[in-house]
């Protein structure tokens, strides 16, 4: 069963690209982010989606147009990821078929993503908001809810903020970091995945 993790590859290249993808992939994620201020995001987005084909939901973040969409969608991405709300690109990534995983703080973005048609809600910068203020967002989301906690989360507290209620994570730079090369990713793939099972056993 696929992990409720995304894998956020900002900085990555394409010609690095397929090869980190497929230590990831290895490492039990396939969900794959490449931000697109990200070198040639779209070139490395392309190259993973042929590579990986239906083995993995590849796409992007930091994605903040209707017009950033389209482009990910013609290069085969499959999800967007967005620091913030904007109900015009939550509804052009749902038009086309794709995963839309919107950044959230407070309810009233939460709110306007789930009107939007968000696949799942990206609480973002998850270390900012914190665990008591993440519970107070969750009291008050719809049954369902699928809650994603970015930035500041990994192999040290996964336990305490699946225990607080989020459903899932992004995996930054505790995943990935420029320079790194697929071997190493792919250890720090595997360290996660196993932290984040050990926090939910269901999975």
């Amino acid at each position: 069963m696929s992990l409720p993790l995304i894998g956020i590859l900002r900085g990555i290249t394409p010609d690095e690209a397929v090869d980190v993808g497929e230590a990831l992939l290895a490492a039990g994620l396939d969900r794959l982010e490449v931000p697109l201020n990200s070198p040639e995001p779209l070139e490395s987005i392309r190259r993973l989606a042929e590579a990986l084909g239906d083995r993995a939901a590849v796409g992007a973040g930091t994605v903040l147009t209707p017009e950033q969409v389209r482009d990910v969608h013609a290069a085969g991405g499959r999800l967007i990821v967005s620091p913030n709300c904007r109900p015009a690109v939550i509804e052009e990534t749902r038009r086309l078929g794709m995963a839309s995983y919107p950044g959230i703080v407070t309810p009233s973005e939460a709110f306007d993503a789930l009107d939007a048609g968000a696949t799942a809600l990206k609480l973002f910068p998850a270390v900012q908001v914190g665990l008591e203020g993440m519970k107070a967002v969750r009291a008050v989301l719809p049954a369902g809810t699928a809650l994603y906690a970015v930035g500041g989360i990994g192999v040290d507290n996964f336990a305490q903020w699946r225990a607080a209620g989020v459903d899932g994570a992004g995996l930054g730079s505790a995943l990935y970091k420029p320079g790194l090369g697929a071997e190493e990713v792919g250890e720090r793939a595997r360290q996660l995945v196993e932290a984040w099972r050990a926090a939910d056993p269901a999975s």
